[in-house]
C-alpha cells in the first residue's frame, strides 16, 4: 500500500470519497485539485495539508490563496497547473477524478513519472486509450481502474494470466432512473428527473449520462482500452440492484461476478491498497438480505447513446474522442436547461455525423477532434434556436 497521493479533481463525489478512505487508511496527500468550489477546497487543504492546491479557475485560486494565506499550502492556477500536481514528487499515486477531457495531459504526465494512476476519470481512455495504454507500458506505469464495474472485473481477472481465456466481459448498468419507461415517457423526462439515480449518488454530469446509457457505453470504450479487447468481447447487461458490479465470462464457461454494495469507497479502496485489501470500517454486503438478483438486455432504442458510444468503439480513432465530446456539450445544455433529453442524442449524432474521424491519432489530433465536436454541438444548438 502506498503512503502518499495526489487527487485531482478533490471537491467533487469521487474525490471527497477518495479523502474520507484516505483518512481511514492514514494516507498522506501531497496535492489536491478542483475547478471553483474555494469553501470546500479550503477545508480540504486546512485537514489534510497537502504541499499543493491547483483551481483550474484563476479567480478560484486568487480567493483560495487568500484565504489559505496563513498556512504553508502553494496555491497555483489554471488547467495547466494539474500538471504540477500530478508529477508532484511525494506522490506515488495519482487519483484522476476530474470530469472531462481536462484529465488527460495530467494523466500522460503521471503516467511518464511512473505514478500509479488510479483511474476514475473514464474520458482520458475513451478519448485516448490506445496513446495512454501505450504510454503506460513504455513507462512502467500501473493502472488500477476506480469505476465499480471496472475495478470489479480488475478484480475478476487476478489470476488470470492468459487474456486469450476470456470470452467475454460483461458490464452490469442498473439502467438508470429511466429504466423500463418507453420512448415517449422518457422524452417528457426533466433535469430534475435524470438526477435523481436509482441506486448512486454521483456528480450531475455522470448522473445524466447514466440517465441516457451513454455512461455505460463509454465505459464499455473504456474496458476495450484497458483490457485490450474488441468490441465483440464486451458486453453490457441491466442489473437493476447495483450489486454485481460487472462479470467475466471464460472460456470454459465459468462465469465470475465481483458482488458489494452500491458504495464507491469500496473499489477506491481497492485502487489505494492493491495488491493487498485492507480492513474496511463499513458493513459488508447482507447477501441474506439482498433482493434477488435479476439481469435484462438493454433498451438500445429508448437508450440510443449506448448505441451510439457502441458506434464510436467499432469505428476508432478519433471517433470516441468526438463522441466524448459531443457528449460532453450537450449534457452541459441539458443541465442548463436549454435542450431536452433526446436533444442529447441527436446533438452527439449530429456531430458524430459531421466531424471527420482520424485513425491512429496523434494527442493534438484527439484535443482537435474534441474541439471540433464541442464546436458542432454549439454550432447545431444555435441553428435549432436562432
Amino acid at each position: 500500500m502506498m503512503n502518499t497521493i495526489s487527487i485531482l479533481g478533490s471537491t467533487g463525489s469521487i474525490g471527497r470519497q477518495t479523502l474520507d478512505v484516505a483518512e481511514q487508511l492514514g494516507l498522506q496527500v501531497a496535492a489536491l485539485t478542483a475547478n471553483s468550489n474555494v469553501e470546500r477546497m479550503e477545508a480540504q487543504c486546512r485537514k489534510f495539508r497537502p504541499r499543493l492546491a491547483v483551481m483550474t479557475e484563476e479567480a478560484a485560486a486568487k480567493e483560495l490563496a487568500v484565504r489559505l494565506q496563513d498556512t504553508s499550502v502553494k496555491v497555483l492556477a489554471g488547467t495547466d497547473a494539474l500538471v504540477d500536481a500530478a508529477v508532484i514528487p511525494e506522490a506515488e499515486t495519482v487519483v484522476t477524478a476530474v470530469v472531462g477531457m481536462v484529465g488527460l495531459k495530467a494523466t500522460l504526465a503521471a503516467i511518464r513519472e511512473k505514478k500509479r494512476i488510479a483511474l476514475a476519470n473514464k474520458e482520458t481512455l475513451v478519448c485516448a486509450g490506445e496513446l495512454v495504454m501505450s504510454e503506460a507500458d513504455r513507462c512502467g506505469a500501473e493502472i488500477v481502474p476506480v469505476d465499480s464495474e471496472h475495478s470489479a472485473i480488475f478484480q475478476c481477472l487476478q489470476g488470470c494470466a492468459d487474456r486469450r481465456e476470456i470470452r467475454r466481459l460483461i458490464l452490469t448498468c442498473s439502467g438508470g432512473p429511466f429504466r423500463g419507461m418507453g420512448r415517449d415517457e422518457v422524452g417528457r423526462m426533466t433535469k430534475a428527473d435524470a438526477l435523481r439515480h436509482p441506486n448512486w449518488t454521483m456528480g450531475p454530469k455522470i448522473t445524466v449520462d447514466c440517465s441516457t446509457l451513454m455512461n455505460k457505453g463509454l465505459e464499455v470504450i473504456e474496458a476495450m482500452r484497458l483490457y485490450r479487447l474488441p468490441l465483440a468481447q464486451v458486453s453490457v447487461m441491466v442489473h437493476p440492484q447495483s450489486i454485481v458490479h460487472s462479470m467475466v465470462e471464460f472460456k470454459d464457461g465459468a462465469v465470475l461476478a465481483q458482488l458489494g454494495t452500491p458504495d464507491m469507497r469500496l473499489p477506491i479502496r481497492y485502487a489505494m491498497t492493491y495488491p493487498e485489501r485492507g480492513e474496511n470500517p463499513a458493513p459488508p454486503l447482507d447477501l441474506l438480505n439482498s433482493p434477488p438478483l435479476t439481469f435484462l438486455e438493454p433498451d438500445r432504442e429508448t437508450f440510443p447513446c449506448l448505441r451510439l458510444a457502441e458506434e464510436a468503439a467499432e469505428a476508432g480513432g478519433t471517433a470516441c474522442a468526438i463522441l466524448n465530446g459531443a457528449n460532453e456539450e450537450a449534457v452541459r445544455l441539458f443541465l442548463a436547461e436549454k435542450i431536452g433529453f433526446y436533444d442529447i442524442s441527436d446533438l452527439v449524432a449530429a456531430a458524430r455525423a459531421t466531424v471527420p474521424v482520424t485513425q491512429t491519432p496523434s494527442l493534438e489530433e484527439i484535443l482537435s477532434a474534441d474541439h471540433a465536436a464541442r464546436k458542432a454541438v454549439k454550432s447545431a444548438f444555435v441553428r435549432r434556436h436562432s
